[in-house]
């Protein structure tokens, strides 16, 4: 290919491509003609290529085709901007959508706690099962309390945020696999259970609740949320309704890893509540005061929030631009 005589001949065609790309507002017919020229050039760029390389009538042509392509597809919203959108539409909506299958995961937590709790407080061999008298003896009147004090608040504040967000985390992304979840939900069950039985057991009941709900409240929560969104991308699959497996997976897939980011701040409020309200010398209507006006807090951004969000059209996943296509179709 003589480079040079090829773009003589084509030349005024890149000069009528840039100026189109570079007009603000285009006609209908001047919309068609860009989308004409544009095709006309990239097939015109791919011969330069395959022929010639990397040159400077190669590289112009290239950046007009760019000019003209964000026309009619269009360009992503800038990232700062998305921020008010994610905490005001798409985060409050995702968790709307898990409100009752929240709720359900917090009556079964309850449940097998409480059936653990009557069964071990029940039974004076089961309780001897757990630990040597001694052993639950020094849990109750010094582990248990000194948990949240043995270690300076901000470090402690620092692991449990951490630890927690990762369980969190880890439900909604292998939600998918169907027994992970259960297995977290029943795991955490059978711990609070468990402790609260020898608790209960040793005359400690009050210091138990006293200790567990400045914090517990709002961090169990989260917990129950991030459970309710792995439970909700495994039914995805499992019963995709008038959308196909892949797209229902993908839709509530998107959508509910939003949960995942939110909830991380969520168990921030919750670590630093841990971290510094529940060991504070405070009267104790103070400190779980906090905790239940933290969780007030959040369950009005989840219910009030959420539900006006959902109500104008949100579901909490992608835009369209950022999301791409959901299906293929064939020609």
């Amino acid at each position: 290919m003589d480079l040079d005589a090829y773009s003589a001949a084509h030349r005024a065609e890149w000069d009528r491509l840039a100026v189109l790309g570079k007009r603000r507002r285009l006609s209908g017919a001047q919309a068609d003609e860009l989308i004409e020229r544009y095709q006309s050039g990239a097939t015109q760029l791919s011969a330069i290529k395959s022929t010639a390389g990397s040159t400077l009538e190669g590289d112009r042509l290239s950046v007009g085709l760019s000019r003209a392509r964000l026309k009619f597809t269009g360009a992503s919203a800038n990232v700062i901007s998305q921020i008010p959108r994610f905490f005001i539409l798409q985060l409050p909506a995702a968790l709307y959508r898990l409100r009752w299958l929240t709720l359900a995961v917090a009556v079964v937590t309850v449940a097998v706690a409480a059936l653990y709790g009557f069964w071990i407080t029940g039974n004076p061999k089961v309780l001897a099962a757990v630990g040597s008298d001694a052993e639950l003896q020094k849990l109750v009147n010094e582990d248990f309390v000194n948990y949240y004090s043995e270690n300076p608040a901000a470090s402690f504040t620092g692991l449990v945020w951490t630890n927690n967000a990762w369980i969190a985390a880890q439900c909604i992304a292998f939600g998918i696999l169907g027994v992970y979840v259960p297995y977290i939900v029943l795991q955490n069950a059978q711990n609070v259970g468990i402790t609260a039985a020898v608790m209960f057991a040793y005359g400690k009941g009050d210091v138990f609740f006293l200790y567990i709900l400045p914090h517990g409240m709002l961090e169990l929560t989260a917990i129950f949320v991030a459970a309710a969104g792995g439970l909700r991308i495994f039914w995805a699959w499992i019963a995709p309704g008038a959308r196909t497996r892949a797209q229902a997976l993908a839709e509530d897939a998107r959508a509910l890893s939003t949960v995942a980011i939110g909830l991380v701040f969520v168990l921030f409020v919750s670590g630093v509540i841990e971290g510094f309200v529940t060991p504070a010398p405070w009267p104790w209507p103070v400190k779980i005061g906090i905790g239940a006006a933290a969780l007030l807090v959040f369950l009005a951004y989840m219910l009030v929030l959420g539900g006006k969000a959902v109500r104008a059209g949100e579901t909490g996943d992608l835009a369209e631009f950022e999301a791409g296509s959901t299906r293929i179709y064939s020609a």
